[in-house]
């Protein structure tokens, strides 16, 4: 029986890792002193992400329907087809995560109930109820070949293995020298190795990496689509999955590549947010300002032409002529040289040598 334990976080993290969670710790400063100012672009990127989150993350299992639909689904239009029942299912859950997490915790009941929303009104008789067979993660060939990607946990051990994986979920919780961040993506990598349900274990195990990261204090994902950003990126995230999956049984195998990735795609997600309201703030500024603002708003350092990209109407001469002030002014860093070069605002030089 596999034994779950996440005692490891409260070791040494590998540096990347702590590199990481302290740039998404200042990107979330940045959301939480945004919210008081901009309420309304607020509860505009809310609506846009929901549509988005509904989007992607029945994309990542091949169900689909058109934009159009999605958006009349989210703002309450009865389903048509098959796909656009399980579509309706899961924006009815991610919609009440998003109005009742506080009230919402990681337990049976509540797992259960999600499932139960999304398959209710296409497989009644197994939503809400942990598998009765034995199934295996399969990975199918371009030629039709198939191969076992993982083999999950047996049926009749899905009930004690849930039950473990949330008592084990609470103990780290409750230690303060684990942080929440990090047992996030180990708890939902153990999900979906246990594989509870004989389908929709991948829309569940999303759904309750958005209520982890509420209940963690990370409301990101109410304004930027995290399904959204796994989609996007699902190959690299499936290559994580399998990475950490390896030797899972025998309590042997590695979270460290699913923690990077889960950590990536939430960088990515406050990086949107950070990046559309640069777009917000720079519409009025002259060509120069807005150069320089990104340079002054940036977390990482950047290319120029990271810049250009940001800014496609401004050409590399006023670009190359504000770096050149800049860099004479000592507000910015260079880093490396010639098509390498990269910058960050003075006061970041310190961080970026820590990373």
């Amino acid at each position: 029986m596999r034994k779950f334990d996440y005692s490891f976080l409260k070791k040494e993290i590998p540096g990347n890792i702590v590199g990481l969670t302290n740039i998404i710790a200042d990107l979330k400063s940045k959301e939480e002193f945004r919210k008081l100012q901009y309420r309304e672009t607020f509860e505009s990127l809310h609506k846009k992400a929901i549509i988005e989150s509904v989007k992607g993350s029945n994309a990542i299992e091949g169900i689909v329907t058109t934009d159009s639909r999605i958006r009349d689904i989210v703002d309450g239009a009865a389903p048509m087809t098959h796909d656009e029942l399980e579509i309706s299912g899961y924006k009815d859950a991610l919609k009440l995560i998003h109005t009742e997490y506080n009230d919402l915790d990681i337990e049976e009941d509540v797992i259960l109930m999600f499932h139960r929303m999304l398959e209710g009104h296409t497989k009644s008789s197994e939503a809400g109820k942990y598998k009765k067979n034995n199934n295996y993660i399969m990975e199918y060939g371009t030629d039709g070949s198939r191969r076992v990607r993982f083999i999950p946990v047996p049926a009749k051990e899905v009930s004690d293995a849930m039950r473990q994986l949330i008592l084990s979920y609470y103990d780290a919780r409750q230690d303060s020298e684990i942080s929440p961040l990090l047992l996030i993506p180990c708890f939902v990598l153990d999900f979906l190795c246990i594989h509870p349900f004989d389908d929709g274990n991948g829309r569940v195990s999303r759904l309750l990496t958005v209520l982890l990261l509420y209940i963690a204090g990370y409301d990101i994902v109410k304004y930027i689509s995290y399904e959204g950003q796994v989609n996007k990126y699902k190959e690299s995230y499936y290559a994580a999955l399998e990475k950490s999956s390896i030797s899972w049984h025998e309590n042997e195998n590695d979270y460290v590549p699913f923690i990077i990735n889960f950590l990536q795609i939430l960088y990515r997600c406050f990086k949107e947010l950070d990046d559309s309201f640069m777009d917000i703030s720079l519409k009025k500024a002259k060509k120069s300002e807005r150069v320089e603002s990104i340079l002054m708003s940036a977390i990482v350092p950047i290319s120029k032409q990271d810049i250009m990209n940001k800014l496609p109407d401004i050409s590399v001469k006023t670009v190359e002529l504000v770096l050149g002030k800049m860099l004479k002014e000592n507000r910015i860093t260079k880093i490396g040289s010639y098509k390498d070069a990269r910058y960050i605002r003075k006061n970041d030089k310190r961080r970026n040598h820590e990373k």
